[in-house]
């Protein structure tokens, strides 16, 4: 069982930038894992927003976030992160984080195995 902890979540102003995090809360090494980021609103479909290959040399993003969000790894810190620049009123969500064991890359939600308590994200216009 993986425990996903998410942080970095707060309020911008838009056209800010704010950098999510990802960890274990136990030693479990997410290096064997594709790694990704979804987000949610109420009422709402959890919605994908980024994933990273295992090595971290592949990502896929939602068109959505496509040229603003950047995800990137540091499997030696066993951290996942989101950068997000140039947020907009409608990034407003709670964010979450994912873990999948497979070598495909994929931004279908039921695939993934391992999942984050959430962390928000709160764009003011």
């Amino acid at each position: 069982q993986v425990q996903l902890v998410e942080s970095g979540g707060g309020l911008v102003q838009a056209g800010g930038s704010l950098r999510l995090s990802c960890a274990p809360s136990g030693r479990t090494p997410l290096s064997i894992y594709n790694m990704a980021w979804f987000r949610q609103t109420p009422g709402k479909e959890r919605d994908f927003v980024a994933t990273i290959s295992y090595s971290g040399s592949s990502t896929r993003y939602a068109d959505s976030v496509k040229g603003r969000f950047s995800i990137s790894r540091d499997n030696a810190k066993n951290t996942v992160y989101l950068l997000m620049n140039s947020l907009k009123p409608e990034d407003t969500a709670v964010y979450y984080c994912a873990a999948h064991n497979s070598y495909a890359l994929t931004i279908t939600r039921a695939s993934y195995d391992y999942w984050g308590q959430g962390t928000q994200v709160t764009v003011s216009s």
